[in-house]
């Protein structure tokens, strides 16, 4: 009865099941209860029981309870113990209040988990929502005042049609003008949509990596203030081509992802390192992947470094800081 009683605690508390106090009070009273006969009844030995009670009340009970039920624990098994073994009561007592307390500990580690959990659930919602409301206000931006003027002169250019066709032209060129530039604006857009962050790409990296079992060191928030987004694009493209290689190809078990800033004679650049121990990359020259890098990199005026080390395989990335400079490669 004393197992099923403390096992039912225990799970009840793993769930997500609202705290019921009458519950959870009959439950743990009914284990002190069981603990005092068996103690009572069958021998000093028993007083061990007390400590079960005491995890119980540490882990299942709110925190200000928990503060005076594991004391009171102590105490009746102290009373307990006075009547059939004291020494060994005195030499349990301290274990019952240590393992209750410790067990408080524990229990709100626990909690602030599960709040963080949910906490940081509700954030990435929110910033779902955000991002949607960002592109309905951008597409409004974009293309209300572009479809309304076509509206507008489609209309117009109706009504000149018959008595002034070369007016109701002029209105047609003026629609096909606003359109083919609300054209550009659409795809500037989307293509500003698609262009990778280097600070999601960062978080993917140590997902993906921790997925292969591979030990990451990569830095949290990379120092890009005054950096091109071009730039910052062709170093995220960059990084998520390395992790793959190393993901896929390298079977590396440690990978250390650094991003700095330096001053080069040519300027200030941001310098991108994926450094791995596997078995290194390709013995000659460079794959697909690293070709079409290195082109994406010269297009925003960088440069790429890639080769095998004594112990693994090293890829740097370099790209303009500041307004765009021609960066030269460097071995």
């Amino acid at each position: 009865m004393f197992v099923a009683l403390y096992l039912c605690l225990l799970f009840r508390n793993m769930g997500d099941v609202p705290f019921v106090p009458k519950l959870v009070g009959s439950l743990i009273g009914s284990m002190a209860v069981l603990a005092t006969v068996l103690s009572l009844t069958l021998g000093s030995a028993w007083l061990g029981l007390y400590c079960y009670v005491s995890v119980a009340c540490g882990s299942v009970l709110p925190l200000r309870a928990a503060f005076w039920t594991i004391p009171g624990t102590g105490a009746v098994m102290l009373l307990v113990g006075l009547r059939r073994d004291e020494e060994e009561a005195l030499n349990l007592l301290v274990l019952v209040l240590l393992i209750g307390f410790a067990m408080t500990g524990v229990s709100q580690l626990v909690r602030t988990t599960v709040e963080l959990r949910k906490a940081r659930a509700t954030v990435a919602q929110l910033a779902a929502n955000e991002e949607r409301l960002r592109l309905a206000r951008d597409l409004h931006d974009l293309l209300g005042h572009s479809l309304s003027l076509i509206t507008l002169k489609s209309e117009l250019a109706g009504r000149m049609l018959p008595g002034h066709p070369d007016k109701a032209a002029q209105q047609v060129a003026d629609i096909e003008q606003v359109s083919r530039q609300a054209l550009v604006d659409v795809r500037e857009a989307v293509t500003g949509y698609r262009r990778p962050r280097l600070a999601s790409e960062l978080a993917g990296a140590q997902v993906a990596l921790t997925a292969a079992g591979v030990v990451a060191a990569i830095p949290a928030e990379p120092d890009l203030e005054g950096v091109p987004e071009e730039s910052e694009s062709a170093l995220a493209w960059a990084l998520r081509e390395a992790i793959t290689n190393v993901v896929r190809h390298s079977g590396a078990t440690r990978c250390t992802v650094d991003v700095v800033r330096r001053q080069t004679l040519d300027g200030p650049v941001v310098e991108l390192s994926v450094e791995d121990d596997g078995s290194g990359g390709p013995g000659k020259g460079f794959g697909n992947g690293l070709t079409g890098l290195t082109e994406r990199l010269e297009k925003a005026s960088g440069a790429l470094d890639a080769g095998r080390l004594k112990r693994g395989f090293r890829l740097t990335a370099r790209v303009p800081a500041g307004p765009a400079s021609r960066i030269g490669s460097r071995s």
